[in-house]
């Protein structure tokens, strides 16, 4: 399993800090890196300006809390928020921020495609760090340093970091420069031991599914290790509390389907900074008092969410054949917050890459802003490009990564978008890419159904996006079945002679007695006692 996933020798197993990637190859690190530490030693206001999801949250976090623990003693931070002022900094945000009289502006997983209001900040005497690792357009914004390993010429060997790495290792390099010019030992501070803001790392690092290369896989498993010593800051405990998730033994999986969707409820229904909030707590009451809050709005967005799934399953059906390679989909009513995950949802079910679109709102009254998800095999933001390329002026801005993009364009121009999509997403991707292909670890034999070997692939984490966990598939006899915590499927299932436990989520009972399954092993931990548990991804009457 792990030669499939590219391991190739022991070595590749070792993820020490001493495995990290150097950032010299890093585009713009050393002015940047300069820019802020004479910032931070001329007791200037820096503003952070986040990202309103997870991986924004955390590395905006990450940013104010380091920065302070360096000395810094003018440190602010400010998300837009979505419904009022759109993505990334805008002249409109810009507008807010310069009331708070910054001298530097330093982006978190936003800013290349920011160019109006980098030119707007700049010009009002604002210098701009922007940090992000979103793809550039044709223009880059004219900021005094961009760091970005995807920016063009960047030499840095990983091209996978999240918007909440990509900065901690511009503060890491202001950590140094500091040091050097002996900051710390006139102020009597204690210079910082960076590896404490690794649990923020791995959080935003595995919210935003970013591909879990080697550099990547070293950053989440030192970040789980000391979530697991007990060494997570207190918004994280408090976020884990209210989901349910046991901290001693946490995986990626807790956080990229427990914790991260309580965080990304406040920048998908009311603002992040209650996320941000939560995360800065030192005290630990208050943390918990937040993410209380936060578990509210997740309640909240998984009703909707519902909704609108159904609603979009509902157009999906309605469509005509000739739309059938992609789903670009709008209702009046939806949520502009809850599009991504629907995108998602309607992405899963139907194996095609899929837009949905929410009215913009009162911040850009006639335009439809639109969440897009892809399939493997489809660059989605190079699909768009094309889009762009064909019709100028056809979306009104694009941006983001090759599974996940975001878009506006004229309400009135939906359909004639649709068509253009379709034919640019025709002429990148196969039948066989459409045709819904799961690619398995093979089958496994009863005897090889133990414990141990959930154990075992646990172990070797941690797994996600580019480095997926390990499934199997077989064919089981159902000897029981009925439904757990009102819509997941427990089940018993048959293997030669050994019965296992198994769990579908989201499932309603199934019909045949014999089923073809695909599943991953997991460690089950109820009421003190540790079990071997299926977790079924998808299943199939046996033929």
């Amino acid at each position: 399993m792990l030669a499939g996933r590219g391991i190739e020798s022991i070595d590749n197993l070792d993820l020490s800090l001493s495995r990290l990637m150097p950032p010299d190859g890093l585009s713009d690190l050393d002015v940047a890196a300069a820019r802020i530490a004479r910032a931070v030693r001329g007791d200037e206001a820096i503003l952070v300006l986040g990202d309103f999801d997870a991986d924004g949250a955390s590395g905006t976090a990450l940013a104010v809390s380091l920065l302070e623990s360096f000395g810094a003693t003018h440190v602010d931070y400010l998300v837009p928020n979505r419904f009022a002022f759109g993505y990334g900094l805008t002249p409109e945000i810009v507008g807010v921020a310069l009331k708070r009289e910054p001298s530097l502006i330093v982006t978190v997983d936003n800013g290349m495609s920011s160019v109006a209001g980098v030119t707007l900040a700049q010009e009002c005497g604002v210098d701009v760090v922007v940090t992000d690792h979103h793809l550039p357009g044709d223009e880059l914004p004219p900021a005094c340093a961009i760091v970005n390993p995807n920016a063009p010429g960047c030499a840095f060997a990983s091209k996978a970091l999240a918007g909440v790495g990509v900065v901690y290792y511009v503060l890491s390099r202001v950590r140094v420069l500091l040091a050097e010019a002996g900051f710390f030992r006139e102020r009597g501070i204690a210079p910082p031991n960076l590896a404490n803001w690794l649990d923020l790392v791995a959080l935003g690092t595995v919210a935003d599914v970013a591909p879990l290369d080697l550099n990547n896989r070293v950053l989440v498993h030192q970040g789980l290790r000391r979530m697991r010593g007990g060494l997570a800051r207190s918004g994280i405990r408090a976020l884990a509390q209210v989901a349910g998730r046991n901290l001693s033994a946490v995986t990626a999986q807790d956080l990229g389907f427990g914790i991260a969707p309580r965080l990304n409820a406040a920048g998908r229904l009311k603002d992040m900074t209650l996320g941000i909030r939560c995360l800065l707590s030192p005290d630990m009451p208050e943390a918990q008092r937040l993410a209380r809050e936060l578990d509210e709005l997740n309640t909240e967005r998984r009703d909707i969410e519902r909704d609108m799934t159904l609603d979009a399953t509902l157009l999906v059906d309605e469509s005509s054949e000739d739309q059938r390679s992609v789903f670009c989909l709008y209702d009046a009513s939806w949520h502009q917050g809850i599009v991504g995950i629907v995108a998602g949802r309607i992405r899963e079910r139907y194996h095609r890459p899929v837009i949905a679109f929410a009215d913009a709102g009162g911040a850009a009254p006639g335009e439809l802003r639109g969440s897009a998800r892809s399939i493997p095999g489809l660059h989605i933001r190079d699909a768009l490009d094309d889009v762009a390329a064909r019709f100028p002026g056809l979306m009104v801005k694009f941006g983001g990564h090759a599974m996940a993009a975001g878009l506006s364009i004229r309400r009135s121009q939906l359909d004639r978008f649709t068509k253009a999509f379709s034919d640019a997403v025709e002429a990148r991707v196969s039948e066989r890419d459409l045709a819904g292909i799961r690619l398995t670890d093979g089958e496994l034999e009863p005897a090889e159904l133990i414990i141990e070997n959930a154990r075992l692939v646990a172990s070797h984490g941690p797994w996600g996006q580019g480095f997926e966990e390990p499934t199997f598939h077989g064919e089981f006899d159902i000897v029981a079945q009925r439904v757990v915590g009102q819509r997941h499927l427990k089940l018993a299932l048959r293997h030669g002679a050994r019965v296992v436990d198994a769990i579908a989520f989201n499932r309603e009972p199934v019909g045949p007695e014999r089923i073809r399954a695909l599943y991953r092993l997991s460690v089950n931990d109820y009421s003190g006692m540790e079990t071997l548990q299926l977790v079924i991804q998808d299943l199939e009457p046996a033929v």
